[in-house]
């Protein structure tokens, strides 16, 4: 059996972890030939692809970014596939001499792996984005580095707020979801984490902010860049418009601390942590849960498991539908955020 292997969307730590482990279990273990694609679809487009064996990922697991490179180039001319799209990866993969696929992204690669899969066309899913908001899986290897990234520079930015009595707002990403700064403030100890999914009032915020001073700490507030103030119809964005077309966002930091520093008097500042979060070595979990990722994602493709994603369920790697994975974003329940905001102030 011809497998393809395939990354495409944002790079997360732990991508290459995942590559080893599906290589390692598909070539020794199963006797697969393995293509790798360059730079996602284009490279299935363009021809631009490199023999995976175990020399070619050898020591790569403790690396960050991905050997295979990663981009937003899409396979079908139109959003969903048309017949035409797909004939035309049936002949691209018949001259690959390809079986299948193991496609490694987010909620937009699995969608494409579902569509595939749909038309008839093999491919299995690895669950990767730093957001953790796919379904089908409790986490996405990238998820947990991405945290520890955001959880150190609480750190850092606590002890310069302690100094200068200053309240610290970090800004982490999370388009829709708030699982980084949920997590990242809950390790911290952050005494404010605003989440898209709940937006709250400059009043509220001011008034948490107070509370700390009160108690003779100073506030560190974690934002999610999709955060809205309660009212506002629109996140906060920046010039131009990411890899699938949407405003670009990013800035809610530099929004709320004057609006903190007006209402509280007390100086504020902000961070933008960026794409630091999705760079360096994947840590040790995320490695661990990308390699048994990619060995199931391999044992799946030998028992025929198609159109099915290696998600974690508990300590367990289990092989679920793609329609469990795809069709809404996983985002903060109510609840969890409720435990965690009786404590803001």
């Amino acid at each position: 059996m011809k497998i393809g292997v395939l990354c495409s969307g944002g790079d997360s730590p732990g991508m290459n972890a995942a590559i080893r482990g599906a290589v390692l279990r598909g070539v020794d273990v199963h006797g697969f030939e393995m293509l790798g694609f360059m730079d996602g679809w284009r490279g299935f487009h363009d021809g631009d692809t490199v023999p995976l064996d175990r020399a070619a990922v050898r020591g790569i697991s403790p690396l960050g970014g991905v050997i295979l490179g990663t981009s937003r180039v899409q396979p079908f001319s139109a959003k969903d596939g048309t017949d035409a799209d797909f004939r035309a990866i049936r002949r691209r993969m018949a001259e690959f001499g390809l079986d299948g696929f193991l496609l490694i992204g987010g909620n937009g690669t699995q969608t494409v792996a579902k569509l595939l899969s749909d038309a008839g066309i093999r491919a299995i899913g690895l669950p990767k984005t730093i957001d953790n908001d796919l379904g089908g899986t409790d986490y996405t290897f990238g998820f947990d580095t991405a945290v520890s990234i955001a959880a150190e520079a609480i750190d850092r930015l606590r002890t310069t707020g302690d100094s200068h009595r200053r309240c610290m707002v970090l800004e982490v990403m999370g388009r829709d979801a708030g699982w980084i700064a949920l997590h990242s403030g809950m390790a911290g100890g952050a005494q404010v984490m605003l989440l898209p999914e709940f937006p709250e009032s400059a009043e509220q915020i001011g008034e948490w902010v107070l509370s700390v001073r009160d108690r003779g700490r100073s506030s560190l507030v974690v934002v999610a860049e999709g955060f809205r103030l309660a009212g506002d119809s629109d996140q906060t964005v920046r010039a131009g418009l990411d890899g699938f077309g949407r405003p670009r966002l990013g800035g809610i930091a530099e929004v709320l601390a004057p609006i903190i520093e007006q209402r509280t008097g007390i100086e504020t500042r902000a961070t933008v942590l960026g794409h630091t979060q999705r760079g360096g070595s994947p840590t040790a979990f995320d490695r661990v849960l990308a390699t048994r990722t990619g060995m199931a994602a391999a044992d799946a493709a030998e028992a025929g498991e198609w159109g099915r994603l290696a998600g974690l369920r508990g300590d367990r790697i289990e092989m679920v539908d793609l329609s469990e994975a795809v069709g809404h974003l996983k985002t903060v329940p109510a609840d969890r955020y409720e435990q965690v905001r009786l404590n803001f102030g």
